[in-house]
């Protein structure tokens, strides 16, 4: 009788004791969810590392979001000035370059379709899609692996999330490529939930978006430098041809002799004629340093005073988005 009733005794503490352990993977999402998801709105400051170039680039990112879909995201290289700026409101998602005066707009549902490591409601929503989704505790710290949703999921597929246990808020999220080697770290250094911004916040004032700054030319036009694709796709020949055009010289190059053909056209940005925002077509996509408009077959964006334009019939959108985001600079002289 009293062997039973101590076994009796010992199974209610073990099922006690895992009442009290750590909590399971389920129970974190359903904390994560209410918490990053129901809160009216959010500020937050975060740094942005990029380490898919031959040299690792450092941004600033500042994010206000106010329920339901009004986004305002300020992203500026560490140690300069140049900035780009998206914003949702009720009009539309515009992209704002200051330095060059120009607003472009999109009519997109972003960020819903591609998630950013900046924005921890998409954190929250790349967690709950990924059904194969591992959790592990580490320290102080739930650390999430999941695939990634964002502009760049075909080369780098993975993410981990680590979650602060005791504000169950994101210390830094590190998106990886397909050997685990991280490409992306993003920091949160402050996030504050339950700010609301009210809606004309979020307003974008054309009169305040001025030119401050021009492309840096050469006498005949030229910014001095050409940007070519770093990328190692076989049976792929270039072709260059450049023809003089208003504000300097347009170079196109044309990749081919394999089953991936496209074409990069650049040449130097020149600001708006007046103040009224461009519409384009397609959906806005971060490339990290700059904001590009990416179509089924085309993908076009802004950087370093040169305006760039890829085309493919062949290409996919994925792989539009590899091409641009491996441009870099080469001295033409």
């Amino acid at each position: 009788m009293r062997s039973r009733i101590f076994v009796l005794m010992l199974v209610a503490v073990m099922v006690l004791l895992a009442a009290c352990g750590s909590p399971s993977k389920e129970d974190v999402m359903k904390k994560l969810g209410s918490k990053w998801n129901e809160a009216k709105g959010y500020e937050l400051e975060a740094t942005m590392e990029i380490k898919t170039g031959s040299e690792p680039r450092v941004y600033d990112v500042v994010v206000w979001h106010s329920k339901p879909d009004f986004y305002k995201v300020n992203v500026t290289q560490a140690g300069s000035t140049e900035s780009q700026m998206i914003v949702r409101n009720e009009e539309g998602v515009f992209v704002i370059t200051p330095s060059l005066g120009k607003t472009y707009k999109f009519q997109s549902d972003w960020p819903t379709q591609n998630s950013m490591p900046y924005l921890i409601g998409t954190l929250s929503d790349d967690i709950n899609a990924d059904k194969n989704a591992t959790m592990e505790e580490k320290d102080k710290t739930y650390i999430f692996e999941t695939a990634s949703r964002n502009n760049h999921k075909k080369v780098l597929p993975v993410q981990q999330i680590h979650i602060d246990k005791k504000t169950l808020l994101p210390k830094f999220v590190s998106v990886m490529d397909e050997n685990k080697d991280e490409k992306i770290r993003v920091t949160f250094k402050k996030i504050t939930l339950g700010v609301e911004h009210k809606a004309s916040d979020y307003h974008v004032d054309m009169e305040e978006i001025k030119s401050d700054k021009k492309p840096q030319s050469t006498e005949n036009g030229q910014t001095g430098m050409k940007y070519y694709p770093n990328l190692d796709w076989n049976g792929t020949v270039l072709e260059e041809e450049s023809v003089e055009v208003e504000n300097g010289t347009r170079t196109f190059m044309t990749y081919g002799g394999g089953d991936k053909e496209f074409v990069v056209v650049q040449e130097p940005a020149s600001p708006p004629n007046d103040l009224v925002a461009v519409s384009v077509e397609g959906d806005p996509v971060d490339l990290g340093f700059a904001i590009a408009a990416l179509t089924e077959n085309s993908i076009r964006w802004e950087q370093d005073g040169v305006a760039f334009f890829v085309a493919s019939s062949t290409l996919t959108p994925d792989e539009l988005i590899t091409v641009a985001s491996s441009m870099h600079p080469e001295n033409s002289k």
